[in-house]
């Protein structure tokens, strides 16, 4: 085990401090920036897919609008509303630290509510009040997935933010700022593996290399499939092309080996095949009849039926789709 890999996750370890330093998303860090400058800030809402920096920007403000007098519970309060989800807690809670006059040194507090769009609907209602009535005292960042789960009355009194996913060099960059820290070698086919495995998503991106960093000091492409429970495309393409190609037996051993190396479930397979039907150079026909047999037999997964089973009778499903 690599002896520089500590417990802490890197994801916090490295959390970048300030808004300059997240990655892409400069549109919206400029807009930022102005609120610091400015000492000043509306309701916010920070929307859009996981591991693009939502709340590390929404941390990362904080730490600028406050600097040193930063202090939880008493100028800023970060709360995960997947845990605090209740109308209860919004009565209570939420609206103690929001109607409570903020510091004499700074203009306001700051209310970080994660995951917002898991709140019951109620709660929302709860919390759209205390936005109104508290604003002097108390401005919120509501940071989510999806806004449309955000109830209008609580959009209408917040400016959106929403957030994209990360394209590939940002996170082959940041990956290789936190390799170059913890003394891990990635393999360019290493570092491919790893943004492929993230698909956007620089929390799961960082993740990733910290399990496989905890294997070897040395990664590289087997590694980080391995740990993400994933399999190259290349073997996926194999199984697919030796099927089309009419080979039943061929494919089906192929398959045994895959899951016997890999240790996938057969949802994963079916997922990890899916992924691959468009970039095969096939008629667009196949590709539709592919994509058809892929949902009903992952449905039948769904619904409890054997593995082993279906796994082999989707591949001869695709062997009489031979031209």
């Amino acid at each position: 085990m690599n002896a520089n890999v500590e417990h802490r996750p890197w994801v916090e370890k490295y959390r970048p401090r300030f808004l300059a330093d997240i990655v892409n998303q400069r549109g919206i860090i400029k807009r930022l920036e102005q609120f610091v400058k400015d000492s000043s800030m509306p309701h916010l809402i920070f929307a859009g897919p996981a591991g693009t920096g939502k709340t590390t920007a929404a941390l990362a403000m904080v730490r600028e609008l406050y600097g040193k007098k930063m202090a939880p519970n008493s100028t800023y309060l970060e709360l995960n509303a997947s845990d605090a989800r209740g109308i209860d807690v919004i009565r209570t809670y939420i609206k103690d630290f929001a109607k409570t006059r903020p510091p004499e040194e700074i203009p306001f507090k700051i209310l970080i509510l994660d995951e917002a769009d898991n709140m019951t609907a109620p709660a929302q209602q709860a919390l759209r009040r205390t936005m109104e009535k508290y604003t002097k005292n108390c401005r919120m960042i509501l940071i989510c997935n999806y806004s449309n789960k955000i109830i209008p009355p609580i959009q209408s009194r917040c400016v959106v933010f929403r957030f994209s996913s990360l394209n590939n060099d940002d996170i082959k960059e940041r990956l290789k700022f936190l390799s170059n820290r913890e003394g891990i070698i990635v393999s360019p086919d290493g570092l491919n593996a790893l943004v492929e495995v993230s698909r956007g998503d620089c929390r799961r991106a960082i993740n990733y290399m910290q399990s496989c960093g905890t294997i070897s000091d040395k990664i590289d492409q087997e590694i980080v499939f391995r740990v993400a429970g994933e399999v190259p495309p290349e073997r996926i393409k194999q199984i697919l092309k030796t099927s089309l190609e009419g080979q039943l037996q061929l494919s089906l051993k192929l398959l045994n080996d895959l899951i016997k190396n890999y240790g996938l479930s057969g949802t994963n397979i079916i997922k990890n095949i899916h992924r691959e039907i468009y970039e095969l150079e096939i008629s667009e026909d196949i590709k539709i009849e592919l994509a058809k047999l892929l949902a009903e037999f992952e449905y039948r997964l769904s619904q409890g039926a054997t593995e082993e089973i279906q796994l082999q009778a989707l591949l001869a499903s695709i062997v009489l789709l031979k031209d």
